[in-house]
């Protein structure tokens, strides 16, 4: 069964490796992305996020040239999300930053509705913090 996805973006104002450092950085996330979780913990190399009462691991693919931001969330029962993002340059001082939201099997238009929202107000949120810092 496939998955209704959206490509959900923003365009910001600063140069693709940049952004990239700043978001792939697991110490960042609930600083840019406040709807994926309240804190950031390292355990024994591996990253977890607190998610309301759940603690989620969450783990980035491997650094790259190229700017994939694909991150991998696996809650507490095993459940796997994989879920694509992109930082594309846009000429030398600016780029798209790009999230790939699928929509949960079950899930409700009002919910995909609502994760919608939570990712661009996250991406949103990268894009002020990126454009803002020294």
């Amino acid at each position: 069964m496939t998955e209704q996805t959206r490509h959900l973006g923003v365009a910001i104002d600063r140069p693709a490796p940049e952004v990239y450092e700043y978001a792939v950085d697991p110490r960042h996330l609930t600083e840019w992305a406040p709807g994926l979780g309240s804190s950031v913990e390292q355990v024994d190399r591996r990253w977890f996020v607190q998610m309301g009462a759940d603690r989620v691991e969450f783990a980035f693919a491997p650094r790259n040239e190229f700017g994939v931001l694909d991150h991998r969330v696996t809650t507490p029962s095993g459940q796997v999300f994989d879920n694509p993002m992109r930082v594309i340059a846009n000429g030398p001082d600016r780029c798209d930053v790009v999230f790939t939201l699928r929509r949960s099997p079950g899930a409700s238009d009002a919910e995909f509705e609502r994760d919608t929202g939570l990712v661009s107000a996250d991406l949103a949120n990268l894009k002020k913090i990126v454009e803002h810092r020294d």
